[in-house]
């Protein structure tokens, strides 16, 4: 006899493989992106109104809470693009076996977090 299926999804006892990870994030960066774009676009007019504003934009994101808004920004963009990229591979019929999956699952997490990463220091020097 089978044992019954749950009535409810326990996410703590779900284990996704990576690929499902990386979907995910892609969602997320992607709905994150898309509820902080009004906010950059706010700034960016802020900045371009007067030389005050802009020293108040500058000053907002190289100060602790801007530089991670900034720093969060930046890799939620990459891993979209790069998450992106693999998806549509999948659509066009590239990477759908097991092991090719897994490799472009780490490929795009491993590249956005190692550019998100590089860059941060490039702007630390």
């Amino acid at each position: 006899m089978t044992p019954r299926r749950p009535y409810y999804l326990n996410l703590r006892e779900i284990r996704l493989p990576l690929g499902g990870w990386v979907s995910i994030l892609h969602r997320a960066s992607g709905a994150a992106m898309a509820l902080a774009a009004p906010l950059f676009l706010y700034a960016w007019m802020c900045s371009l109104e007067s030389a005050e504003g802009f020293g108040a934009v500058a000053s907002f994101f190289s100060g602790g809470l801007g530089w991670l808004i900034g720093l969060g920004f930046l890799w939620a963009l990459l891993h979209h693009f790069f998450a992106g990229l693999r998806h549509l591979g999948f659509d066009l019929g590239w990477g759908e076996e097991k092991e090719r999956a897994r490799f472009t699952a780490l490929l795009s997490l491993v590249t956005a977090l190692g550019l998100t990463g590089l860059m941060t220091l490039g702007s630390l020097l």
